[in-house]
C-alpha cells in the first residue's frame, strides 16, 4: 500500500489563532466510542460540518459517512481509512504531535465554529468521558455539547438563557466548588455553594418555560435530554439551517 501524505502539525500551531477546521455553521465531532448511525444523522442536521476524531473516522466511514476533516495523533487511524484519503483528499488529514492531550483536547483547539456537537466521547468508557468533561474545562471559550446516553453535556457559559418546557430535567453538576444564581429552577441555586463531593444540583426542574442561570467563573456543567439540542444551539447563537421548500 502506498504511504499517505498527510499534513502534520506541532501542538503549538494549532491553537484557535490559526484553526485547523472554520466554519459559520455548528460542527459534528465523533470519536471513537460507540455511537448509533441514528445519533449522527440528527447531529448533522443540526451541525452539518463533519470532523472526525482519529479513531472517530473509522467508525463514521463504517457507517457510509465521509468526514470533511480527520484531526488528531492518528494512532487509531485504520490503514484502510487511510488510503481512501489519498491523493487530493490527503489534505483532509491533520496529524497533531503531542502525547500530553487527548485527540478530543486537540480537537477543541483546532475547530473555530459557532458550537460543536461531540458524538462517541462519553458513555462508553468511564474514564474517557471523564477526561472529555475536563476538556470542556479545559476550553471554556468553545461552546461544546457531548452527546451520550440520551442526553446533552455542556459547559455553562457566565450567563445562559434557555427557553424550555415547564418540568424540564435540569441536572447541574458542578467541576469546582462555585455559586450561582437562578431563575425558573424548581429548586433555585441562590445562595448555595455547589462543589463536588459536597452539594450538586443533579436532578432539577424547570418551573417556568425560561430558564436563567448566571455564574461568576466557568465549571459547572449543565446536563439535559438531548431532545432540547435545538434550544440549546439557539442559547449559543447558532444561526438555524436554511430549509429548502
Amino acid at each position: 500500500m502506498a504511504p499517505v501524505a498527510f499534513c502534520c502539525l506541532n501542538w503549538e500551531q494549532s491553537g484557535m489563532e490559526n484553526p485547523i477546521v472554520e466554519s459559520q455553521q455548528a460542527v459534528t465531532l465523533v470519536g471513537a466510542g460507540p455511537l448509533g448511525k441514528g445519533l449522527v444523522s440528527r447531529a448533522l442536521a443540526l451541525a452539518p460540518r463533519l470532523v472526525a476524531a482519529d479513531g472517530g473516522a473509522n467508525r463514521l466511514m463504517a457507517m457510509g459517512h465521509l468526514p470533511d476533516t480527520i484531526i488528531g495523533d492518528l494512532d487509531s487511524l485504520a490503514p484502510e481509512v487511510r488510503a481512501r484519503f489519498s491523493g487530493a483528499m490527503a489534505g483532509r488529514i491533520h496529524r497533531i504531535q503531542d502525547q500530553d492531550t487527548t485527540d478530543f483536547d486537540k480537537c477543541l483547539s483546532a475547530i473555530s465554529a459557532p458550537a460543536i456537537l461531540g458524538l462517541g466521547f462519553v458513555g462508553a468508557r468511564i474514564d474517557h468521558g471523564l477526561a472529555a468533561l475536563s476538556g470542556l474545562m479545559r476550553r471554556p471559550d468553545q461552546r461544546c455539547i457531548l452527546l451520550g446516553g440520551g442526553d446533552a453535556v455542556f459547559l455553562a457559559p457566565n450567563r445562559l438563557r434557555l427557553d424550555l418546557p415547564a418540568g424540564t430535567r435540569v441536572s447541574l453538576f458542578p467541576l469546582v466548588a462555585m455559586r450561582g444564581r437562578s431563575n425558573g429552577l424548581r429548586w433555585p441555586i441562590d445562595g448555595l455553594k455547589l462543589a463536588p463531593g459536597a452539594r450538586l444540583g443533579t436532578s432539577n426542574q424547570t418551573s417556568a418555560e425560561r430558564l436563567e442561570l448566571d455564574f461568576a467563573k466557568p465549571g459547572m456543567l449543565v446536563i439535559l435530554s438531548q431532545k432540547h439540542l435545538p434550544q440549546v444551539l439557539r442559547a449559543f447563537g447558532v444561526p438555524p439551517l436554511a430549509r429548502d421548500g
